[in-house]
């Protein structure tokens, strides 16, 4: 079977006009079309009468798993996962270093179509020594099933530590700039997946709305599984 992942960092749905605008970002999540859509920099602001997550839930008619980090004047901030696939087991895991900005993982098993793998969506810190013991954490955690590990990585140095620790379990992936939107220049959006060799494509999408929509082009994968 065919399988379609994605992530994207919506940048609370401020694009680079600087204007918040939700329905932008809904139709660069429909276009990426997508089974599993890991998003970043989500806030739970209202938006036609339902927190912003459940209203795209609603409008794509894909499952939410919210996984916030930390409590914004415009309510709960964080991650969150658009599935069209079952959640059978989900776990959030703090990656918080310190005093640094609130960070975590959203680590679920997800059965598509008979296949189950584990899927861990995730947005590291700025530092370099907050990533390597953040990437620590999380590789702790994966399994020994088939396993997704995607998100904003913040991390450009492609001999940085924390991406070679990742590579040494699941294998190389490739360096897509997706950062900013308008002139990528750094692969901040990753996408691994294990077995590698069930990555049948792995590409940015540039359409002239996600250029615009936020300050990250997504990243989107086809597994075939």
């Amino acid at each position: 079977m065919r399988l379609g992942l994605a992530t994207y960092n919506i940048h609370s749905c401020i694009g680079g006009d600087r204007r918040y605008d939700p329905e932008r970002i809904l139709r660069v999540i429909r276009e990426l079309d997508a089974d599993i859509i890991a998003l970043q920099e989500v806030d739970s602001r209202e938006h036609r009468g339902l927190e912003l997550m459940q209203w795209l839930a609603h409008e794509t008619d894909l499952h939410a798993i919210p996984g916030p980090t930390l409590l914004r004047q415009t309510g709960k901030y964080g991650n969150a996962l658009l599935l069209r696939c079952d959640a059978l087991r989900v776990r959030l895991i703090d990656l918080t270093v310190l005093k640094n900005e609130p960070r975590g993982a959203i680590d679920v098993d997800v059965n598509c179509n008979g296949h189950v793998l584990q899927l861990i969506a995730t947005h590291l810190g700025l530092g370099p020594a907050e990533r390597r013991e953040q990437v620590q954490r999380v590789l702790e955690g994966v399994g020994t099933k088939d396993c997704v590990l995607m998100g904003d990585m913040n991390e450009w140095l492609l001999w940085g530590r924390s991406l070679l620790w990742i590579q040494a379990m699941f294998g190389h992936a490739q360096h897509l700039a997706t950062f900013p939107a308008k002139w990528p220049i750094f692969a901040l959006d990753r996408i691994w997946v294990r077995p590698p060799h069930s990555v049948m494509e792995l590409t940015v999408h540039k359409s002239p709305l996600a250029r615009q929509a936020s300050d990250h082009l997504p990243l989107k994968a086809t597994l075939e599984l």
